[in-house]
């Protein structure tokens, strides 16, 4: 009787992937369900954003995966700029795509399209060193 209930339990509970995206110093990290098409980063529908060009690096994976309305997908981020933000979350919807879709297809057209979509970029911000405003730049002296 105990192993049916497991059993069960074990039907019962709904398929979700979860993936981590990064961009500088942006971290996304998304989460995917069955549902009904709805992106939501932060807590907000992601079709509600005014700047396009955020709304067209966001959705790009969804729509290079067929623009399925079979799935809810949850994002949330925090760091960084706006476009770093927007690159984190793309890096982490196309790998929560690929992962919940367990499609080979899908993760070699993502990455003939943008190698970016399913990998990170390893480049950050070197920090600043001492005697010098930035991280290669150094004072200068002026005579005059």
């Amino acid at each position: 009787m105990a192993e049916e209930q497991v059993a069960q339990k074990r039907k019962r509970k709904p398929k979700v992937a979860l993936a981590r995206g990064k961009r500088k110093r942006a971290i996304a990290r998304a989460s995917i369900s069955a549902g009904t098409g709805k992106v939501f980063i932060n807590g907000q529908d992601a079709s509600a954003f005014d700047n396009p060009f955020v709304k067209q690096i966001v959705f790009e994976p969804i729509e290079l995966a067929g623009g399925s309305s079979a799935f809810d997908i949850k994002v949330s981020v925090f760091g960084g700029g706006v476009m770093g933000q927007a690159q984190a979350v793309r890096t982490a919807i196309a790998r929560v795509l690929v992962e919940f879709s367990g499609d080979a297809s899908l993760r070699t057209r993502m990455l003939s399209q943008d190698r970016s979509l399913l990998v990170e970029d390893p480049r950050r911000v070197e920090p600043k060193k001492f005697k010098g405003p930035k991280a290669r730049a150094r004072f200068t002296k002026s005579y005059r």
